[in-house]
């Protein structure tokens, strides 16, 4: 008190934080799709931009009752803003319980390559697990362990076939439980909510453009995050998750692979396209590759592609963990 007058008497009320537009983000990410270096880059991000990051520690339930959704919109919406949260989650919808919708971001990758990064990460864990002499699953029995991925996929080891090739397209389709099930409706639902929900969806195999991207779109959370991730420190961090002991598939077992997934690559494709038209309206040059007929599909090396940190995998994997304790 200044005599009989208040502080807000003489200033006013004090000034509204001005918010960025967006306020609210969230990135579902998907697993071995290099979240775990995005979400490194977004803790420097967050501490540098002033905007608040919020993670998860559950990273084993990317499905969730309808309670359990409404609980989660809750926690997010009330979060400050400007925030971005993370986690690993099938798509929810926000104004379907009444929130408001937050901007979509995330990124995936070569479906193939997604697949053989996690089949041997599980097995083998990557150079820092390697160093301490660690196992990445304790519980795996040895034959288990080091199946070869040519027997696994020829000859329909569970672990090689449906469910576990149907992985991407959830995050992107939501929560209702035909997400789960291979096929159109799914396929086109994902699509429908890429382009009415998500600011932007990027491929990891082009991930320094992803970045440019969101860091044009979204300054106020990503700006200078391209040169973040190309600081030597940051690099040498990387190049302690690549993946040991991969091995690339004989042609036969890829091309079962690939028919396998042919709803995860149908939507991969249609991402990759809308992906390289945003690069082209916005002047960025893609490395053309003449595309490979389909029907003689192969893929590169799954060593073209760095090795994200990962977090651990979702409850995708617990309906492999009764069949390793066989």
């Amino acid at each position: 008190f200044v005599g009989n007058s208040t502080y807000l008497d003489d200033h006013g009320p004090p000034p509204q934080k001005v918010l960025p537009f967006p306020s609210q983000v969230v990135y579902n990410r998907v697993g071995k799709c290099g979240s775990r270096t995005v979400v490194l880059l977004l803790r420097i991000l967050s501490e540098k931009h002033g905007f608040n990051l919020v993670t998860s520690d559950i990273h084993n339930k990317t499905r969730l009752t309808k309670n359990e959704q409404m609980e989660l919109i809750k926690n997010i919406s009330t979060a400050e803003q400007p925030y971005l949260f993370t986690r690993h989650v099938h798509f929810l919808n926000f104004s379907r319980f009444g929130g408001d919708q937050p901007v979509y971001i995330n990124i995936i990758r070569d479906p193939v390559n997604r697949f053989l990064s996690n089949y041997f990460f599980r097995r083998f864990g990557d150079w820092r697990g390697e160093q301490n002499h660690m196992i990445r699953t304790p519980s795996m029995r040895q034959e288990e362990r080091y199946l070869d991925i040519n027997v696994c996929i020829l000859e329909n080891y569970p672990e090689c076939s449906n469910p576990r090739l149907f992985y991407i397209i959830p995050y992107f389709c939501g929560q209702h439980p035909r997400c789960r099930e291979p096929g159109e409706w799914a396929l086109e639902r994902a699509k429908l909510n890429v382009n009415e929900n998500f600011l932007l969806v990027g491929i990891l195999e082009e991930l320094e453009d992803v970045l440019l991207l969101l860091e044009r779109f979204l300054p106020h959370y990503f700006k200078d995050v391209l040169s973040i991730y190309k600081n030597p420190e940051h690099r040498k961090l990387g190049n302690l998750t690549v993946t040991v002991k991969k091995t690339v598939p004989s042609p036969e077992a890829i091309q079962i692979l690939y028919q396998r997934m042919r709803y995860e690559y149908e939507f991969y494709y249609y991402v990759k396209e809308q992906f390289h038209l945003l690069k082209r309206k916005f002047g960025l040059k893609s490395r053309i590759r003449k595309p490979r007929p389909r029907p003689e599909f192969f893929i590169p090396s799954p060593l073209e592609t760095e090795e994200p940190i990962d977090d651990e995998e979702e409850d995708d994997e617990k309906w492999l963990e009764d069949i390793y304790k066989r």
